[in-house]
């Protein structure tokens, strides 16, 4: 694996170390270091040490070593599959399932359900993640597509890059909103000093878009149904929390108040509940709809 950046000018001045952990977020400022100091960054195709100044520019590129190979198990877990052929694999997840091993969860994921369920999924998202074009956080329900072969998860990849694919979103939120619908216009970057957070605040940020209307007003809070035009991670979660309107049984973004909703058990109260895409190999425009899970339902007339 590599990576490449060019510095831009919010990072003009400061350390290669320092700015990388802005620019690779996803790597531990102890992982980058050694990165650097291994000699596998450059700058400006020179080896440089950790403590280097940047200017506005300056092309970093890095190589990562290669991750030892991790053997994925098939696990006979229950899989809710809403449209299967040769090319994709759309399903229902539920809430509390991770979506792909990682650090603490090496089983009991999506992909150990997919391997047991299909003997050919795609590899072009990695050893750790056969199939997997997009992903949904762990306690957020909802469609989810996967690929099963390289060729329909780069015509996926490719539409969830030029952000065709409809993807909308269930939300319970904290308060009333005084508007009937909004647009949330406000990039999402990782957060200046929280790494385990994103931010609309961050130093560092891409363009992100989210669309919401009001489905249902509440006692103190609502309904909405919420369409990305971006695809940020966290996108839904911060952005509502940025209005003053935070997922509820949100821990993260959402506050004592937002975190104390009746579900059961606690998790954020998020459903992607639509996708839409282009089938990779005939173009045929496909939608899938999951209808609002039972504890987001309870929760719903609970606070209805």
């Amino acid at each position: 694996m590599s990576f490449a950046h060019r510095v831009p000018a919010a990072l003009a001045g400061q350390r290669l170390d320092a700015a990388l952990a802005k620019l690779e977020p996803a790597l531990s400022r102890a992982q980058l270091r050694k990165l650097v100091e291994s000699g596998r960054v450059t700058v400006g195709g020179a080896v440089v040490k950790p403590a280097h100044k940047l200017r506005a520019g300056d092309e970093i590129a890095g190589e990562l070593p290669e991750p030892p190979r991790r053997e994925l198990a098939a696990e006979a877990l229950a899989l809710a599959v809403l449209y299967e052929d040769e090319d994709v694999l759309v399903v229902d997840k539920p809430a509390g399932l991770v979506v792909h091993p990682a650090p603490g969860h090496a089983g009991g994921t999506l992909v150990n359900a997919l391997l047991h369920h299909s003997a050919r999924l795609s590899g072009a998202g990695g050893a750790d993640r056969p199939g997997i074009v997009h992903r949904l956080d762990k306690d957020t329900s909802g469609v989810l597509v996967v690929a099963k072969n390289d060729a329909a998860h780069a015509a996926l990849a490719a539409q969830f890059k030029l952000h065709s694919v409809l993807r909308e979103y269930l939300a319970l939120v904290r308060g009333l909103p005084r508007t009937a619908s909004g647009t949330i216009d406000a990039a999402i970057g990782r957060h200046p000093s929280d790494r385990k957070r994103m931010s609309t605040r961050a130093r560092v940020a891409r363009a992100a878009v989210t669309h919401w209307r009001v489905e249902r007003r509440l006692r103190d809070a609502a309904l909405l149904r919420v369409r990305l035009e971006t695809g940020r991670t966290h996108q839904v979660r911060v952005h509502l929390a940025s209005i003053g309107h935070p997922v509820l049984g949100d821990r993260v973004y959402g506050g004592r108040r937002a975190a104390a909703a009746p579900l059961a058990p606690a998790r954020q109260a998020l459903h992607a509940a639509v996708l839409g895409f282009r089938h990779p190999s005939s173009g045929v425009e496909l939608r899938f709809e999951s209808p609002l899970p039972a504890d987001l339902a309870a929760a719903l007339e609970a606070l209805g």
